[in-house]
């Protein structure tokens, strides 16, 4: 009698004990991306597998940090006696500023913690690189990589130099233990999407001349 008249469960006690299969399935895919993380990270410190590694790992990370690449195309910018050439500069800055802000945003929300073997001895952070969903890193080089390929005659030697840059940085983000794998993957489809976004929104003399007149 005492069991008949026992009180049923709260609703989300029964989810818990009656999962969801994309509950299960989540939970399947973050267990397999923290595991595949841990292993991949080779050089996440001095004493790792690839320990040795580590510097030239964190020379290529500086190569995809944004500090870098929004100083060099600024100064380029201010240099360019060439109208064609400003306007492609200052629309790559216009695309590196909008990646700086997405990824700030989607990390404040996101609020996804580093990988507990990470280092943190980053080149210049700011508060929301505690986070590390998505990898801002991997972010810039795809925005970077489409942009180079779309608006500079390369040699195809060069381009697949310039492809290979981008997927090195976004490996090298997981064999530092800076991200997870999960991370980069989206970092990489964000840089894709901030791209598109930016061809849509093409700044040029005839769309803000008062930009361009600063120039």
């Amino acid at each position: 009698s005492s069991s008949s008249t026992a009180a049923p469960l709260p609703e989300e006690d029964c989810m818990r004990l009656n999962p969801s299969f994309l509950g299960i399935a989540l939970s399947s895919l973050l267990a397999i991306d923290l595991w595949a993380s841990k292993r991949l990270g080779v050089c996440a410190g001095e004493g790792s597998a690839w320990g040795s590694a580590r510097p030239l790992m964190k020379v290529i990370e500086v190569s995809g940090h944004g500090i870098p690449w929004l100083l060099g195309t600024f100064y380029g910018l201010c240099q360019s006696d060439s109208s064609a050439a400003r306007e492609v500069l200052l629309n790559l800055l216009f695309a590196l500023l909008l990646d700086l802000v997405l990824v700030a945003v989607v990390k404040g929300l996101v609020k996804r913690r580093r990988p507990t073997h990470n280092k943190m001895d980053m080149f210049i952070t700011i508060s929301v690189d505690k986070y590390s969903f998505p990898s801002g890193h991997a972010t810039r080089a795809a925005l970077v990589c489409r942009f180079v390929l779309h608006h500079l005659v390369l040699a195809v030697p060069l381009r697949v130099l310039v492809v290979l840059w981008a997927l090195i940085v976004g490996v090298s983000r997981v064999m530092l233990g800076r991200h997870n794998v999960t991370d980069v993957l989206f970092g990489f489809l964000l840089g894709y999407a901030v791209y598109s976004m930016v061809e849509y929104c093409w700044l040029s003399p005839l769309s803000t001349p008062a930009l361009f007149a600063l120039w």
